[in-house]
């Protein structure tokens, strides 16, 4: 399969689509059913669960079960505290970035719909050289250009509205995808197109696939702790998105080396099984497909963890997508690599035959 193909003009307007709405963690539900949108002519049955994780299920009624999984949630702001004189003082939702914020437009969600406003910050003529104050998030604060607390509530502000940021999708220089939330709905969008794959070359699966795009991994993998249980998988395939180390600032002998362009980060950690990691280096040696490894400390710090450790133990891998500027408003990928990890996914699966029962993992 030549990996030209993967992302089609189809494609990549559903992820356009789908990287534009805003989907907080703990209101992930309208990404949700943009994603499930487009998944319904590829899967048999939809799962989903109280907190809003949706799993597309291919031949549901397999005794040997197969997660694929990326997670659906970003980072945003919750309002705080109201100041009199009407500026809003917030706090995190998920790891955001306070010394990115100053000088960025938001979005605060209300009942009345979107409140714009903007995090303000004093001009440079009024700071003293040497001795300027660095964003933090006790001095960082939003102004949506009301005169007081009472007018920031009659516009439907309130302490406990979720904020985010309206940064949209673009394309840098022909393959280069940037947007907020890449993090982590690259996956959610690489998890569709296996999908796809499988449902448009007519390829027929010996176990059940379920295709799980998970709530709440910004605020400590909650939606893969509860979906896991529900689906109680023999394997879980993750994917997620990892720092692309050759930007500034970015020390390699603490963080690793990988690269954009280079292709799949394949990750080595105590939550990863053995034999399933190995699995999928093979399929990649096998099919030419380029690859880079990354280890871990004590945990992966993705939705792999969650799995790796629930149910007496599943067997669990996880392929990253090499991304920069995590957890700004530019988070950037390239094409190619996305295309490479779907079909890393994909070709992986097509390795576990009506003769592999499973216990091969154990």
């Amino acid at each position: 399969m030549s990996t030209k193909s993967i992302i089609n003009k189809k494609s990549t307007e559903f992820l356009e689509k789908y990287l534009n709405n805003a989907s907080p963690t703990g209101y992930e539900w309208e990404g949700q059913k943009i994603w499930m949108d487009y998944m319904k002519p590829y899967v048999d049955e939809f799962i989903t669960d109280t907190y809003g994780t949706a799993v597309g299920v291919i031949n549901p009624s397999a005794k040997f079960k197969v997660v694929i999984e990326g997670h659906s949630d970003e980072i945003s702001w919750y309002v705080n505290y109201i100041t009199e004189n009407g500026l809003i003082y917030v706090i995190r939702n998920g790891g955001s970035d306070h010394q990115i914020a100053p000088s960025k437009w938001v979005n605060i969600h209300t009942k009345k719909g979107i409140v714009k406003g903007v995090f303000g910050w004093p001009a440079i003529h009024t700071r003293t050289p040497g001795k300027e104050e660095t964003p933090k998030l006790d001095n960082i604060s939003i102004d949506i250009g009301a005169k007081n607390k009472k007018e920031v509530q009659k516009m439907g502000v309130h302490v406990g509205c979720v904020i985010t940021y309206p940064d949209q999708f673009q394309i840098l220089n022909k393959n280069k995808f940037v947007c907020r939330a890449i993090d982590n709905r690259a996956g959610g969008f690489i998890i569709a197109e296996v999908a796809r794959l499988l449902k448009e070359n007519k390829k027929t699966l010996p176990f059940g696939l379920y295709i799980t795009n998970s709530v709440q991994e910004e605020i400590g993998l909650r939606g893969a702790q509860m979906i896991t249980e529900t689906i109680k998988p023999n394997i879980a395939i993750v994917t997620d998105v990892c720092h692309d180390t050759s930007t500034p600032m970015i020390n390699k002998k603490i963080q690793g080396d990988n690269v954009m362009g280079k292709g799949p980060v394949i990750s080595y950690a105590p939550a990863i099984q053995n034999k399933l990691r190995e699995r999928i280096i093979e399929t990649a040696e096998k099919k030419k497909i380029p690859f880079q490894r990354h280890a871990s400390s004590r945990s992966t710090g993705t939705d792999t963890d969650a799995f790796a450790y629930s149910n007496g133990g599943v067997a669990s891998a996880l392929i990253s997508l090499p991304l920069r500027y995590m957890h700004t408003t530019v988070e950037m990928v390239q094409k190619e690599d996305i295309e490479n990890v779907i079909k890393l996914i994909y070709e992986t699966l097509l390795t576990l035959g009506p003769d592999d029962d499973f216990s091969y993992f154990k």
